[in-house]
């Protein structure tokens, strides 16, 4: 398999760079965003890493550009900046999975083995249409409509979404939203989840009278039909 990592940082990236060689991956190496753009477009990668605070590029940017002509493109950002909110912005450029700088190198391993193996099972397995009630999701086109209309998601909203549908009418708990759909433990300090439940449900919910998305109090979330 072949990765692309873009950090600008020469001993972090090598650092990386050699420890993943390690596990047998192949991995090129970008120094700044307009060259990791050049590369991640015009060649095809098994999964791109990339630093956000980048030369010429920021990662939010270029995660953008990436997921806009190849969607299916695992990303994982690397970053020193922790917050929910700064995650959430990670998130809604397309990342796949965001790891808090410093980190140990087994975790982003793991990350890695996780987001590899859900993309290869997404392939195998994913149907073009999901349908609930009266909402539409195209995985192909990546249109969602609700009663005819469209609806407008970012990239996480998607996949939350999507894996809502999958499993709808069972309650989700945060922790297993957190592992199915970020590949991450959920952690009790940040609100993030709740903070996308909410941005889904303005989305989904907000102009229909029949309501999809509800809380559970005490036990997390279910995507069901009620008035």
């Amino acid at each position: 398999m072949i990765f692309l990592l873009i950090e600008d940082d020469e001993r972090v990236a090598d650092l990386i760079k050699r420890g993943l060689q390690e596990q047998g991956f192949d991995i090129t190496v970008a120094y700044d965003g307009l060259m990791g753009k050049k590369l991640a477009l015009n060649n095809d990668y098994d999964l791109i890493i990339t630093d956000i605070i980048l030369p010429k590029i920021n990662g939010l940017d270029l995660c953008k550009e990436i997921k806009a002509v190849k969607p299916a493109t695992p990303i994982i950002m690397l970053t020193a900046l922790g917050t929910t909110d700064d995650k959430v912005v990670g998130f809604d450029a397309g990342a796949d999975d965001y790891l808090v700088k410093p980190f140990d190198f087994r975790e982003l391993y793991v990350r890695i083995r996780a987001l590899l193996k859900r993309n290869d099972s997404s392939i195998k397995t994913q149907s073009f249409i999901l349908k609930y009630a009266d909402l539409e999701l195209n995985n192909q086109t990546k249109i969602v409509t609700r009663s005819g209309t469209e609806i407008n998601l970012t990239p996480k909203e998607l996949k939350l979404l999507e894996y809502m549908m999958q499993n709808n009418e069972r309650v989700l708990s945060r922790f297993e939203i957190a592992e199915k759909v970020w590949d991450t433990h959920f952690d009790t300090g940040t609100n993030f989840i709740d903070v996308y439940i909410n941005y889904l449900r303005k989305k989904i919910d907000k102009d229909f009278k029949t309501k999809l998305i509800h809380t559970k109090s005490g036990m997390g979330f279910i995507f069901k039909e009620e008035k």
